[in-house]
């Protein structure tokens, strides 16, 4: 079995759940609504369940075995880390972006306030 693809949508709220992931298997079958949840331990993730009427959740899809639970969960904690470092370095880009802007229009504002002392001499 393979991962083929994982698609992640990060959250951003002070609550436990960080994300929500689909994985593709064998490029021929999607699990979606994995949650990757901040637990006690640090990041798991939680596969897909449904609320049963005695209020329990159960798994509506699941590993059957450990080594497979580690595989799924290392590649989309994986994918995950690597979004929201992406998301953090393009929102610093940004905000370099916009003080530079900012300052540019600052000293553009500044040389046309000299031109027009110059030109009023």
């Amino acid at each position: 079995m393979e991962i083929t693809d994982v698609r992640v949508k990060i959250f951003d709220s002070e609550n436990r759940l960080k994300a929500i992931a689909a994985i593709t298997i064998d490029d021929c079958f999607v699990v979606h609504e994995l949650r990757v949840i901040d637990g006690k331990e640090g990041l798991f993730v939680a596969m897909p369940s449904r609320k049963m009427p005695n209020g329990e959740f159960k798994d509506v899809a699941h590993p059957i075995n450990q080594e497979t639970r580690d595989y799924i969960e290392g590649i989309v904690i994986e994918a995950y880390e690597k979004l929201k470092k992406d998301e953090e370095e393009k929102k610093a880009e940004e905000t370099e972006a916009s003080e530079s802007e900012t300052t540019e229009e600052a000293e553009t504002t500044e040389e046309t306030e000299k031109t027009e002392e110059t030109e009023e001499e």
